[in-house]
């Protein structure tokens, strides 16, 4: 978390708030903070043992789950666009067996789409 700061940066920021809050303030300042950090790391250890002791079994799974399959414009791409199963057709339909050769080949962009008045 804190690679970029060395001992130099310490030393002024230790300084810098040395003339702030004055010598005088300054321990009770560093106390405080520490007393702090302390509760904080409390509840947070707290907090993760809820959660391993609420979910249990169930936790490994949950760490291996991608949550990137779940975005939204992911799922509802997925949803649209991905391949179904086949529906079964009739075996004696000509229309079944006449529109699979249509929609297997693509349009030719240089030709308009079809146009039925009768559709709008």
């Amino acid at each position: 978390m804190f690679d970029s700061i060395g001992w130099g940066e310490i030393i002024v920021l230790g300084l810098a708030a040395l003339f702030i809050f004055g010598p005088e303030r300054l321990p009770h300042l560093a106390k405080d903070a520490a007393t702090g950090l302390k509760k904080v790391r409390a509840a947070l250890t707290g907090v993760r043992t809820q959660v391993n002791e609420s979910l249990g079994d169930d936790l490994p799974e949950l760490r291996d789950l991608d949550l990137r399959k779940y975005h939204p414009r992911t799922f509802i791409r997925s949803q649209l666009f991905e391949d179904d199963e086949p529906v079964p057709g009739r075996s004696g339909s000509t229309a079944a067996s006449a529109a699979a050769p249509v929609a297997a080949r693509p349009r030719d962009r240089a030709v308009p789409p079809p146009f039925d008045p009768d559709a709008t």
